[in-house]
C-alpha cells in the first residue's frame, strides 16, 4: 500500500483484517527506514499520512523532529532514523507518516517508504538475531523472514521511550 497524502484510520485496518479472516493481532503495516524493512502492529495504527508539515519544537530530544497537526490536533514526529541511531535522511527526501497512540496521546513514526498490511505467523516470528544493533533490539519484538527481507517487528511501546 504505496500511501501518499492518502490516511488509513484505525477502522480501515481493523476492516482488512475482518477481510482477510484473520486476527488483527497477527498483522503489521510494513514500512522501511534507512533500507531496513520494518512492520508496525496494524493494531497501534491510528493513521498513515504522506509528506506533512512538521514545526521544530525548542529544546525536543534529537529523535523529535517536531510537531504536526492532524485534523487540529497536535502528534510529536519522531524520526525513526534518529531514534535508531541511522544516518540522516537524504535531503530532498521527505518522510512518510504512521500515526500510533502511546498513553492516550498520537505520535507520528517518520519512516522513508510506508508498505502494506501483511498478516504474519506467531509461529514463524524469531528472536532478535545476535548480530542486531543494539539500539534494534531495544525496539524489536522479533523478526520475520520475508524472502531474502529480514522484517523488524517494532514495538511501539518500547520506540515512545525517549530520552
Amino acid at each position: 500500500m504505496q500511501t501518499d497524502s492518502h490516511s488509513m484510520g484505525r477502522a480501515s485496518a481493523n476492516a482488512a483484517a475482518l477481510a482477510l479472516g484473520t486476527d488483527a493481532a497477527q498483522m503489521v503495516l510494513t514500512l522501511t527506514v534507512a533500507g531496513q524493512l520494518c512492520g508496525v502492529p496494524v493494531l497501534a495504527v491510528r493513521d498513515v499520512l504522506g509528506p506533512q508539515t512538521i514545526t521544530r519544537i525548542p529544546l525536543a530530544p534529537p529523535e523529535v523532529a517536531g510537531s504536526l497537526n492532524l485534523r487540529g490536533r497536535i502528534v510529536t514526529a519522531v524520526d525513526l532514523r534518529r531514534r535508531l541511531h541511522l544516518a540522516a535522511r537524504p535531503a530532498g527526501q521527505k518522510p512518510m507518516s504512521v500515526v500510533v497512540e502511546h498513553q492516550g496521546e498520537l505520535y507520528s513514526l517518520l519512516a522513508d517508504v510506508v508498505g502494506e498490511v501483511l498478516s504474519l505467523s506467531p509461529a514463524e516470528r524469531a528472536a532478535n538475531p545476535p548480530t542486531l544493533d543494539a539500539s534494534w533490539k531495544d525496539v524489536s519484538l522479533g523478526v520475520h523472514r520475508l524472502g531474502e527481507s529480514l522484517l523488524v517487528v517494532l514495538d511501539v511501546e518500547r520506540l515512545m521511550q525517549i530520552g
